[in-house]
Parts: C-alpha cells; structure tokens; sequence
C-alpha cells in the first residue's frame, strides 16, 4: 500500500515538474472579484485546449502550462467582454491579473473556443468533446471521466457522492427509473453536452420549499443534427469458445430519434456471449421511477419478495443465453401535455456450476463441516410495461399520473450434491405479476401557499412452488434428513423424499398523503402533512409429499413453536396494516446555515388472522426528525441527519405454519405476535467539489441502533436450518463511515476511497444467544490519465479485511485487487482496450487466488467512418472459476463459481 501511494506521488510530482503555472485574480473595473470566470489556454502549436480553469469566490484561477510554449489565453465572463492575447511560457511560474468590463454590445459574443466545464446556478455543464480521447463507444465511457462523477462499483453513477436518480434526453424521459440503460447504450458520439443537475426536483412548484440537496439528475444534450434523424448503431457478431458445439452470436440495434414534439428509443438484443444489455437481476430491480409518498414519513413496511431468490448473476454463470427488446417513447402534443413510456420484454437463459465448503459454527451442537457441488438452470422471461402522464396548463397546476405493469415467468431446475445429505433434485418456479400506480397533483394558490397531493397503489400477486427430490434409507434411521422427516410428517418408508409446496401472496397497498406548505418570508416556510399506508396481505401455503402410488400426502408436523403448540404444514393468514399520520416541519434558512426540525403523528393499526385466530396491535408514536446543514460554498456543504423511524415485517414472517424456503434444508415459521422495530438513525455528510483546484472530496459516516428488531432464533440440526422470529429485547448496532478524494493535475487524475463499517448483530442459535460483530474495512486509491492523443491508462488497487466473531468463533478474510485498464487511440484509426485483474483472497490463513483479462481491438478508418470492426477477448487465461469467501451468524464459507470460458467474436458496428 505504501509503495503504491509513493509511486503515484511520483508521478504527480514529475507532472507538476514539467510544468509552468500560470495564476492570478480576475476582478470587474470596481475591483470586486468575479466567481464562476472562465479562464482557458489553446495550444497555438496543437490549436488543442491545453489547460482550463474556473475562478473561486475571491476571483483567483489557476492553469497549468507546458515550458517554452505558445498559448491564447482567453478570459471570459457573461455580461463582461472577452480578454484573450498570446502568452509565451519559460521556465519560470507566472502570475497575471485581469480586469474586465462591461460589455454593452447586442451581438453575443463568439467565442473561439468552448469551455470543458461551465457552472450556471445549480447546473454544471460539461462540453464532451472535451472530455473524449477516441476509444469511447458509448455514454457511461464519457462520463467516467469527467470531474466531480463516479462509477461505483455496482456501475451506479454518483454526482458528488450522490446516487444520480434518473437520465433525461434532451429534457425528455429515458427509461426512467434505471440509468444503466443510457449509459451502456446512447453512442458517445452522439453527446454534445451533458448537463448535472444538482437540487433537482422533478416539479419546478416545490423546488423552493423541499429537500432536494442530495437529488441529482443527469440531462444529455445532443449534437445538431441529430434531431429529426436515426442516429445509432447496430452490432453484429460471432466467435468461438473452447467447445466446438458452441456457436457464439451477437445482435445489438440501437436505435434513437429525437424531434421537438416526440422521441423513439429502441434496443434490441440478442446473443449467447454474456453480455446482456439488461440482467435478469436489473429487469426485476427496474423500478419505473416509482417513489413512495410515505418515504419520508419515518414508517417503512416491507412487502416482501416471493419470487426467486437465488437467480444468478450473469457474472456468476457458465452458459448465458439473452434477448431483449426495449423501446421508450415521448410524445408532446401540445406545450401543456406530455405523454411517455417504456415497453420492456426480456429472456435470460443461464447454467450454473457451483462448489461450496461450509463450516458450521459452534452453538452448543458441535461443529459441522459441509461440502457441496451444485449445477443449476435458469430460464427467466421478464416483461414491463409503463405508461406517464404528465398535464401543466400552467405555471400553478401540474398533474402527473403513471401506471406500469410488470409479468415474469422464472423457472430455476438444481441438482446439489451434500457430503452431509446426499442428493438432492429441486424444481422452484413463479408467475408473478405486478401494477404500480401513481397520482400526483400540485396546486400553488399563491405565492405563500401551495398544495400537494401524492397517491400510490400497489396490486401484487405472487405464486411461488417448489419440488425437492431427497434421497432416502428406509432401512437407516441415520440418515440426515430423517429427523426433518419426523418433524414435518413425511412418509419414510419410501426411497425418496418427494416434497413440494404452493404458496400464493396477494398485496395490496394504498400509500398516500396532502402536503402543504406555507411560504413565511424567502427564507422559512412550514410543511403540514397528513397521511396514510393501509396494507392488506393474503397468504396462503401448504407443503405436500408426492408418494409412489401417484398420491399426496398432507403431512402433519410434530414439530412445535416453542410453546407446546404442534405446527401446520399449511397457511392461511391475512395480514391488515395501517398508519394514519400527521406531520410538522420548518424550513429556515440563516446564513449559511439551513435547519430542518420536524416531527410526525402515527396512530399504527396490526391485525392479523389465521385459522379463525385474531391479533392486534394498535399503538400510537411519535417520529421526530432533524436536518442541519451548512453552506459553505454553492458546492461544498455539511450536513447532519437524525431520523427515528419504525419498521414492520411482511406476512410470510407473521404465518405460524411451516414453509421450505427455497430449499427443504431451510424451514421456517412466523409468529403472530410479531411487533414493530425501532431504528435510531444519525449521519454526517460532507461534500466539496472544487473546480478551481480540481478537488472532490466526499464523506459521509452514519451510526444506526436497532431496538426491538424482528430477529431469527435458528435451531440447527446438522446443516438444516429450522428459523422463527421474534422481537428480541437486545438492541443491534452498526457505525459506517465512507470517504473518497480525488485530485486532478491536467491530464493526471490521483484519487481514492476508502469505507468502514462495523455492526453488533445480536444472534440466537440452538437457544443460545451470541453476539456477532463483525467489522469491514477497504482502501481503494487510483490514478487515472486522460490525455487527448496519448495512450490512457488507469491503475486501481483493493485492499480490504473482514472479520467476524461469532463466540469462540473468529473468521478473517483479507483481499488484495489490483487492477489495470489501458486504452489507446492510434492513428485516428485503432482502437485498443484491455482490462485485466488478479483477486488473491486470504482466508484464515489460506490464500487463493483467480485473474481476470479481457481485451478488444477495434479499427474504423476515420472518427467519422460509418463502418467499425472489432475482435473482443473474453476470460483470455481461461480461468474456471471465482473465489468467494463469506461468513454470517450461522456458518463461514469457501466457494468457487464456475465461469464462461474464453470466447473470442468478431464484430462489425455500423453507425447511423
């Protein structure tokens, strides 16, 4: 780690050397300093931008300039005429003031040649050309490297340290709800302007009397000429793998048309090489751009999740097969009516291979060591539907109303083989089926009062079943699953166990709340709200065994809740919530400071009736809440967050009966007196973005503590698993603390993150209680180039160490993730890109370790050609499989994850 550090230092050290600065202050003719001036240096040789700079609060810039050159400075500032004059460097640090004046002509003034980055008001604009270097094929490759904007690596895009919450297109909606789509697919070459809107608010009537501090949106401007035109691309390709049955495809249109009044997105895919456009796991993640009215109410109730639990990752599969075709649409028919929406219908296809070790902890039963090999496959069908609304007949009324409907069929089929429980077949399977509603309405009476109204609706079915196939002895009462057997009911006289289980959950919820707010003076206003959630969840379940005849079995369990009361091997419960609340906050605004204070009302209602058998609960609470912030600079601020809020389960946690849970090694049952947990919630938040020395800094630590949570109590017999829940008395606690920096030096960028977290989780196993801690930490630092004709390179490492302590019981694993990416542009013709990893992990001692290389080679004949052919390597070392170490409160784990092998295509892009 200290070598890393002390070579980047290097580095940026030999790049400061070689250069001359050239700084100063820019004032208006009264003396005053000018924030937000342009300064920029053209390389009269190159007749390329050099070095760019923006002037802080006291006027001050700062650019940095080869020796012994010849630049045109140029000065700019709006209303202010133009400076510019030709500046000869040496060797030898310059210093230059400025003094500009009023500029009283009618023309605009043309400037000769544009800024990379400009800031008006809340909006940062950046000029992409600027940014570009030759190998970037589509918009996420250009907004990677521009200032202040981060790719996490979850591939979410961050605007200073905050998740960006939606990508628009010329102002118009695209795909909202999920910003990978514009990334991996808008051509870069396309991108004239990309424009960071930072305190965003999706309705222009409540952006002064909301919190939008950490909302940020993302516009992206087109070229000229691309309106009323196609423009896009469409790939074809084929390869070959190591398996000569393996005949590898792939075709990607990618179509765009945009117009004043409507706009056609439409992307297709479909290949068997891995590289989907959408995953199986980010088409059920893709939300429509659906926001709770309730989310800031201090209540959260989870619905739960019945589909499919395990599907795989796409990076996690031996064998991907995928197809998709997405289109988005706009339509304005007239200046007051926007329409809009998406149609989304996607295929995944994966195989799976997967060898675990487990080593069960000590809770008083032993230790137990568990090793398994697991081939699976998955088919998923996914299909979206949305459609938006959005009415402004003027500037007091806007109402917006959405609707998307989502289908999908999955189907996982797994044979594991148990060196504890031997072989086991299973089939799970679900049809589930959604519709989201919204409607929102905003009313300004005046220009002190003004009205909101948010409603949604929730209608949700899902209809999970599974059939697992064990082996089993007749003649042996030492089989591992025999026990269970007894337990849940099951016939042992047959040679296998055949179970299966139906269970069906119908939600529905209504979510909405008024929202007024008074206007005191320009700098304070008064939020009231009232609200409501009122939940209603029906389940419904039973587990059966098939016997050999071509009969069922409804078993009878002999198993008990813990109070003497035997089990049902079936459900039938319905699960009422509601929450009826009121809600008080005050805006005010002094100095640099701005001060949040608010606390909300909730009268809480639970019922919940199984088998003629009824539960309440009807409490009432108070939620306070509290936000501080201060204001240095328009882009550097500190914020400090204090929120208690109330959290209540799903029904399949609040159903007494028995369930398999995904697995017939992993029951459960609910209880029915299940009450709310109480979270305490406190954060600091700091973020600068300095253009003038090209510095971001972000930090953000947080402290949670969990009272009366809903926790497992986990019988463990063997490796199977028999899980209740309760509220334990115990409070859990968890500390996080994250931070990143980074710095550029013209062309040179050197950064890093790192991030903390520690927890105090508070288990129950074999009715012994144990506490768990844990604690995380990871450093990432980078240094990353940008230059416009020379070879780019970035240079990250990971370093990370997880512990856990589970009683007697402490785990350790240690990461180290170097990685390089290299990127060429070569006689505007070639280009060439290569990224390659190696992961070594350290478990307890034991270390393992896997590399991963890919590479493409690209050639079209000029920037502009229409044609482009490529040669791509995946897995070029063909490696077999990805380590993984893990652990939680009931077992640590080693596993590897079979992967695709090494594929090789062939390409040829044409752009539209």
């Amino acid at each position: 780690m200290k070598k890393i550090f002390t070579l980047l230092a290097f580095v940026v050290a030999l790049s400061s050397y070689s250069q001359v600065k050239l700084s100063g202050v820019v004032k208006d003719s009264i003396g005053q300093p000018l924030e937000l001036a342009n300064v920029i240096a053209i390389n009269q040789e190159t007749k390329a931008l050099e070095s760019y700079g923006i002037t802080d609060a006291k006027g001050e810039y700062r650019l940095s300039l080869g020796k012994k050159g010849k630049y045109k400075v140029q000065v700019t500032y709006i209303g202010m005429k133009t400076i510019d004059f030709i500046l000869e460097t040496k060797e030898a640090d310059i210093k230059k003031d400025f003094v500009m004046q009023l500029d009283n002509a009618l023309d605009a003034v043309e400037l000769t040649y544009e800024m990379p980055v400009t800031i008006k008001g809340d909006t940062i604009v950046y000029n992409a050309d600027s940014f570009k270097n030759g190998t970037e094929r589509k918009l996420g490759d250009v907004l990677e490297k521009l200032p202040g904007v981060e790719v996490n690596e979850n591939g979410q895009l961050e605007v200073e340290g905050n998740p960006v919450q939606k990508i628009t297109v010329n102002g118009k909606d695209f795909f909202d709800g999920d910003t990978k789509l514009a990334t991996q697919n808008i051509p870069s070459n396309a991108v004239d302007k990309i424009e960071v809107l930072r305190n965003f608010s999706e309705v222009g009537q409540l952006r002064s009397v909301t919190n939008n501090q950490n909302n940020v949106a993302i516009n992206i401007k087109l070229k000229e000429g691309k309106e009323n035109f196609w423009f896009g691309d469409i790939t074809v390709g084929a390869g070959t793998a190591p398996s000569p049955n393996d005949e590898l495809y792939l075709v990607q249109p990618k179509l765009f048309y945009y117009s004043p009044k409507y706009s056609v997105n439409v992307i297709g895919d479909m290949n068997n090489i891995g590289e989907p456009a959408l995953t199986n796991r980010e088409v059920r993640n893709f939300g429509g751009g659906f926001r709770a009215p309730s989310r800031d109410s201090g209540t959260s109730i989870d619905l739960g999740n019945n589909g499919l639990q395990g599907l795989t990752s796409v990076a996690n599969a031996q064998r991907v097969e995928s197809k998709l075709l997405a289109t988005n649409f706009s339509y304005s028919p007239n200046p007051a009516l926007d329409l809009s929406g998406f149609i989304i219908y996607n295929t995944t296809r994966l195989n799976t291979r997967e060898e675990t070790f487990r080593r069960f902890l000590d809770a008083g039963a032993g230790q137990l060591d568990e090793e398994t090999v697991s081939t699976g496959k998955e088919a998923s069908d996914q299909g979206l539907a949305k459609l938006s609304a959005s009415y402004k007949p003027n500037p007091n009324n806007q109402l917006d109303y959405d609707i998307l409907g989502r289908l999908s069929k999955d189907i996982e089929r797994q044979s594991e083989f148990s060196s504890v429980i031997g072989e086991t077949s299973q089939l799970a399977e679900v049809t589930p089926f959604s519709i989201n509603q919204n409607l929102n309405y905003y009313y300004t009476l005046d220009e002190n009062n003004i009205f909101a109204l948010e409603a949604a609706h929730l209608l949700r079915n899902e209809d999970p079943f599974l059939n697992a196939v064990l082996n089993n002895d007749p003649a042996s009462d030492n089989d591992a699953y025999d026990d269970t057997a007894v337990g849940i009911g099951l016939d042992q006289s047959l040679d296998f166990y055949n179970l299966g289980q139906n269970q069906l959950v119908k939600t529905n919820q209504l979510d909405a709340k008024v929202d007024y707010y008074n206007i005191l003076n320009p700098k304070s206003n008064l939020n009231f709200t009232f609200g409501t959630i009122l939940s209603r969840q029906d389940f419904n379940s039973n587990i059966f065994q098939f016997l050999e005849n071509g009969n069922t079995l409804n078993p009878t369990p002999s198993l008990d809740d813990g109070d003497g009361n035997l089990l049902r091997a079936e459900n039938d419960t319905q699960y009422n919530f509601s929450d009826i609340y009121a809600g008080v906050r005050y805006n005010v605004r002094v100095g640099k400071f701005t001060f949040r204070p608010g606390v909300s009302f909730h009268a809480y209602g639970n019922q919940n009736e199984q088998f003629g058998v009824k539960f309440e609960d009807n409490f009432f609470r108070v939620l306070p809440d509290f936000e501080a912030r201060v204001q240095f600079k328009k882009s550097e601020s500190l914020t400090l967050n204090y929120r208690m809020s109330n959290q209540f389960t799903d029904v399949t946690n609040i159903a007494e009966g028995l369930l398999l849970n995904n697995s017939p090694t992993n029951l459960s049952f609910g209880n029915s007196e299940l009450l709310n947990g109480l979270s305490q919630n406190v954060s600091l938040f700091y973020r600068s973005f300095n253009l003038f020395n090209n510095t971001q800094v972000v930090a953000r630590v947080s402290y949670s503590k969990r009272e009366d949570q809903i926790r497992n109590r986990t019988n463990l017999e063997n490796v199977i698993r028999t899980n209740t829940f309760f509220n334990s008395q115990f409070a859990d606690e968890s500390l996080t603390a994250f931070g990143l920096w980074n710095k550029r030096f013209g062309k040179i960028r050197i950064g890093g993150r790192a991030s903390f977290n520690y927890s105090l989780n508070n288990q129950f196993i074999n009715d012994v209680r144990g506490v768990n801690e844990s604690f995380n930490q990871s450093y990432t630092p980078e240094f990353r180039t940008n230059f416009r004709e020379a070879p780019n390179v970035r240079l990250r490492y990971t370093y990370s160490v997880t512990t856990n302590n589970q009683g007697n019981t402490s785990t350790e694993i240690i990461t180290n993730r170097p990685s390089v990416r290299f990127d060429a542009y070569i006689w505007d013709s070639v280009t060439f890109v290569t990224d390659y990893e190696y992961n070594n992990q350290n478990f307890n001692g034991r270390s393992e370790s896997f590399t991963t290389w890919s590479a493409r080679l690209g050639y079209r004949k000029d920037r502009d050609a229409k044609w482009e052919y490529e040669i791509r390597a995946n897995n070029i070392l063909n490696i077999d499989a990805r380590i993984n170490n893990g652990a939680n409160n009931v077992f640590v784990t080693n596993s590897a994850t079979f992967l695709q092998p090494r594929f090789i295509t062939f390409r040829a892009i044409y752009t539209l």
